[in-house]
C-alpha cells in the first residue's frame, strides 16, 4: 500500500509540469502572433516615399503618390511615380497580380524618364473589393477600364497620347486596348507578350516534364503525368496547382533566378512599405480569385494572332529567353506575323518572365533609344 501511494504521489509533479507546458503553448503562440502583426504593421505605413533632391528636400516637379480614381463606377488604385511629372506618361498593365511591390527589390529606373503609372486593375490589389459585381470581370470591361484610365492620365498630365506597356496577362488586355483606340497611344510595348496561351502552357508542360525526368524528380514527373495539358482537353486544375512552383524551381517563372514563389513574391509583397496591411491582404485575395473567373478561360482559349493581327501604332515586344510562363517562341511567332507601321522584337538573354525587373538597364536603353525615338535600331527582329 505504501509503495503504491508513493508512486501515485510522484506522478503529480509530472502532470503539473505537462499541464503547465500545455497552457504555455497557446500563450507563446499568441505572443508570436502579436509580434508578427506588429512587424507587418511596421512594414505597412501605406505611403510611397517622396523623391528628394541632394539636400534632402522634396524634388521639385516630382510626383510619388498612391491615388484612387473612379473608373467606370469602381474605385481603382494606382501608384504614380516620376522625378519630373512633365515626362512622357507610361501606363503599366500588370498580369495575374500587381507587381509594383517588386520595384522595392528590383528597381526599374522608369521614374527617371517617365511618369510611370502602376495601375492595379479592377479586382486586384488596391482595386480589390467584394462589392465589385463578378459579372463585370470580363475582357470587355478590362479594355474599357484601360481606355478610361488612359483618358484620366491624358487629361491630368495634359498629354495628347501616352505609352502603353503590358506585362504577361496585362498584354492580353493591352494589345486589344491599343487596337481599339490607337489614337490614344504613341506605342504599345508588350513584355512577356501573350500569344495563344493554351499552346504556351502545353509547351511549358512538355518542357517541365522533360526537365524533371532528366534531373530525377520523380514526384514532379508523377504530378505532371497525372495532370496533362492538351490542346483538346485544356488545362487541368491539378496542373495549375503545381505550375508556379514547378516553373520557379526550373528558372522559367517570374525571374530566371527566383526559385520560390514564397521568398520571391509572397514575402516581398508583405514587406512593401507602400501598401497598408489590409491592402496587402486584398492583393492576395484578388490573386486567389483571378484564376477561376470566366476571363481566365477566355484568356487561355484566345489566339491573339487571329484576334489582333495588326496595330496602327509602333509595336515593341520585350521577351526573356527563359520564359515559359508566356512562351518566348510563341511571342516571336506572333510578332513575325503582326502588322504595324514599326516593329521591334528584343531578346533578353538573362531573363525569364520579367525583363523589366531582371535586366532594367537594357530595358531603359531600348525605351530611350528606340521607343521614345520611334525607332527599332536595337531590335533583334524588325
Amino acid at each position: 500500500m505504501t509503495n503504491k501511494k508513493i508512486k501515485r504521489l510522484s506522478i503529480k509533479p509530472f502532470v503539473r509540469k505537462v499541464m503547465g507546458i500545455m497552457l504555455t503553448i497557446p500563450a507563446v503562440l499568441l505572443v508570436c502572433v502579436f509580434i508578427l502583426v506588429g512587424v507587418l504593421l511596421a512594414c505597412s505605413p501605406g505611403n510611397p516615399e517622396p523623391f528628394l533632391d541632394e539636400n534632402g528636400r522634396l524634388l521639385e516637379g516630382s510626383i510619388s503618390e498612391k491615388v484612387f480614381v473612379n473608373i467606370n463606377g469602381v474605385e481603382q488604385g494606382m501608384f504614380i511615380k516620376s522625378k519630373d511629372a512633365t515626362h512622357p506618361v507610361l501606363l503599366y498593365l500588370h498580369g495575374g497580380m500587381p507587381e509594383y511591390f517588386l520595384t522595392q527589390k528590383y528597381p526599374t529606373g522608369l521614374e527617371d524618364y517617365f511618369t510611370v503609372v502602376w495601375w492595379e486593375q479592377r479586382g486586384s490589389g488596391l482595386s480589390y473589393s467584394t462589392d465589385i459585381p463578378p459579372e463585370t470581370m470580363t475582357l470587355e470591361q478590362m479594355i474599357s477600364d484601360t481606355l478610361e484610365v488612359t483618358n484620366y492620365l491624358r487629361h491630368r498630365f495634359g498629354k495628347e497620347k501616352i505609352y502603353l506597356m503590358g506585362h504577361s496577362g496585362g498584354t492580353f488586355i493591352g494589345i486589344q486596348a491599343a487596337a481599339r483606340a490607337p489614337e490614344l497611344y504613341y506605342a504599345y510595348i508588350g513584355v512577356a507578350q501573350m500569344s495563344y496561351q493554351l499552346k504556351s502552357e502545353r509547351l511549358a508542360y512538355e518542357y517541365m516534364l522533360q526537365q524533371f525526368r532528366e534531373n530525377g524528380n520523380t514526384e514532379m514527373v508523377r504530378k505532371l503525368e497525372e495532370a496533362p495539358v492538351t490542346m483538346t482537353d485544356g488545362i487541368p486544375d491539378a496542373y495549375l496547382a503545381v505550375r508556379d512552383g514547378a516553373m520557379h524551381s526550373l528558372g522559367i517563372g517570374t525571374t530566371h533566378d527566383m526559385n520560390s514563389v514564397i521568398t520571391g513574391i509572397f514575402l516581398p509583397s508583405l514587406t512593401s512599405r507602400d501598401y497598408t496591411l489590409i491592402e496587402k491582404v486584398n492583393m492576395w485575395r484578388g490573386k486567389s480569385q483571378s484564376g477561376v473567373s470566366p476571363f481566365w478561360d477566355e484568356m487561355i482559349a484566345t489566339d491573339l494572332s487571329i484576334q489582333v493581327s495588326a496595330l496602327d501604332i509602333p509595336v515593341y515586344f520585350f521577351e526573356g529567353i527563359y520564359d515559359y510562363t508566356c512562351s518566348y517562341t510563341e511571342a516571336k511567332s506572333y510578332f513575325e506575323i503582326l502588322r504595324a507601321p514599326l516593329k521591334g522584337f528584343y531578346t533578353f538573354e538573362q531573363s525569364a518572365h520579367s525583363p523589366l525587373f531582371e535586366e532594367p538597364e537594357k530595358m531603359l536603353r531600348i525605351l530611350l533609344e528606340d521607343v521614345l525615338a520611334g525607332a527599332n535600331s536595337l531590335a533583334n527582329v524588325k
